[in-house]
């Protein structure tokens, strides 16, 4: 089972904070914004949720990937992390290396945050229109 989004980048992304990344449907994003790794996102918290509810494992590996590169050899990352069952947020999706829940954490335990993904990939999401995917899945015990 798997659930797949788009984000786009922005030139404010830097990719540095060190325990969590995020996702947002915002289109703007300020400098503070350390953890976000993509903007204007199209997940849908109905289909996440039924994501979650269907999941037989908490655990998930979730893997981005450049989707609008044509220049080079495309970049992804997997992340490996738990579910948070009690995620309900439809604007935030953030992933955390810690255990702390709130109601924007989709998961919690990742082995990434934002300032261990590739720094190619980083780079990539600073142009505006360059696009990823998002693909989050069961991981296989």
């Amino acid at each position: 089972m798997f659930y797949k989004f788009s984000a786009y980048g922005h030139p404010n992304i830097l990719g540095t904070h060190k325990t969590t990344l995020e996702f947002t449907k915002d289109e703007e994003l300020t400098l503070e914004g350390d953890c976000i790794v993509g903007v204007k996102s199209d997940f849908e918290l109905d289909e996440l949720k039924d994501f979650i509810k269907k999941s037989n494992n908490k655990k998930i590996t979730i893997t981005i990937g450049e989707i609008s590169n044509k220049s080079r050899k495309k970049i992804k990352e997997t992340i490996c992390a738990e579910i948070n069952q009690s995620f309900n947020n439809n604007k935030e999706f953030v992933i955390r290396k810690t255990d702390f829940v709130s109601e924007r954490t989709f998961a919690i335990s990742s082995n990434k945050a934002a300032i261990d993904l590739n720094r190619d990939l980083i780079n990539f999401l600073k142009e505006k229109n360059n696009k990823i995917s998002v693909i989050i899945e069961n991981k296989k015990e």
